[in-house]
């Protein structure tokens, strides 16, 4: 159990006792000479849960996205992508910094979409004077759009438009087994029209560390390469890869229990008096409660009163604060917070 309930991200969790077993047991080898078996086995698992060839294991999600555009992308080519997208937001101007990759960005709309005639105007005609259009990332689960889900028939749409016009398409799906778990559908079926895409193990999934990018292999080898100039080929990483194997074949299906949790959250929050939900009430693990103005105290002011109690809140605006449900958060963890809001707010 952790020492604090702490809501501020997935991204905290740690491995079970079980998946610590796993680790502890694990076969491994030299990953850069392709010899890891049980980073092969996880790469093999992951590629066939998305639906693709063959899969990469990556330190870091971050670190997956931008493998995944400069396999796709040229220097001086643009992609397209919404402008609250963890790509652009939070990722460093990786693209740009590193692969000379134009982002062009356009509004998302607060079910985390955007406007396929917004993307349809975005693409460049060929002109000498324009970058090359090459890419639209979508992110699914949307992070700063309230972790909402992204559905098939509109992922299908992106994909039929963007390849239509000789785009690929790239998903960032961090949190894509909580898309798929809300959603009721496989994930392979949410990235199906995906040229690549990238899901995070060590988020609600409890792994230490790691992505995996899956996609044809012929991008997947491409990919290999780039991760190696960005310096992320690992040695013996079979021990890390042994958690996300665990992490897909047992606690993928239980992220709804982090949903409904999520949800007993943000509805005992709509009851205490200076609480709204601006970007709507959960659809999966992620609580944006906005403190109303009537309400004298900033969103600084109220994490740190919670944080006095032993409750760790992120905050994302000057009135809202973002909460995360995750493995290490039990029901009485969601009780004893409402509690907590109750003696602040009262």
């Amino acid at each position: 159990m952790l020492p604090w309930i702490d809501l501020r991200s997935d991204t905290v969790t740690q491995p079970t006792p079980e998946m610590r077993a796993a680790m502890a047991a694990a076969d491994v080898g030299d990953d850069v000479y392709g010899e890891d078996p049980t980073v092969n086995r996880l790469q093999k698992i992951a590629a066939a849960q998305m639906g693709k060839e063959d899969g990469l294991f990556v330190p870091s999600g971050t670190m997956g996205n931008l493998i995944a555009v400069l396999a796709q992308c040229s220097r001086g080519d643009e992609v397209i992508m919404g402008d609250l997208g963890h790509t652009f937001l939070f990722e460093g101007g990786g693209i740009a910094a590193l692969g000379g990759v134009f982002p062009h960005t356009l509004p998302n709309h607060p079910d985390g979409t955007l406007m396929l005639e917004d993307i349809r105007s975005a693409i460049r005609p060929d002109d000498v004077h324009h970058p090359i259009s090459k890419l639209v990332i979508l992110e699914n689960t949307h992070n700063r759009c309230g972790g909402v889900p992204l559905s098939q028939e509109y992922t299908r749409a992106v994909g039929e438009l963007a390849h239509s016009k000789g785009l690929g398409l790239h998903i960032d799906g961090a949190r894509i087994y909580n898309a798929a778990v809300a959603l009721q559908i496989p994930p392979a079926d949410l990235v199906k029209w995906a040229d690549s895409v990238t899901f995070c193990l060590s988020k609600g999934l409890c792994a230490p560390v790691g992505s995996v990018l899956c996609g044809s292999q012929a991008m997947i080898a491409r990919a290999r390469r780039i991760r190696k100039q960005l310096g992320g080929g690992m040695r013996q990483a079979g021990f890390l890869a042994a958690a996300g194997i665990f992490a897909i074949e047992h606690l993928t299906q239980r992220l709804g229990e982090d949903h409904r949790r999520a949800r007993r959250l943000a509805d005992g929050l709509a009851e205490l008096p200076g609480i709204s939900f601006e970007l709507g009430m959960p659809a999966t693990n992620m609580v944006f409660p906005s403190l109303r103005k009537d309400i004298s105290m900033t969103a600084v002011d109220l994490a740190n009163r919670l944080k006095e109690k032993g409750i760790l809140a992120g905050v994302v605006a000057e009135r809202q604060l973002r909460m995360v449900t995750h493995y290490w958060i039990d029901d009485a963890a969601v009780e004893r917070t409402l509690e907590v809001f109750r003696g602040i707010l009262s």
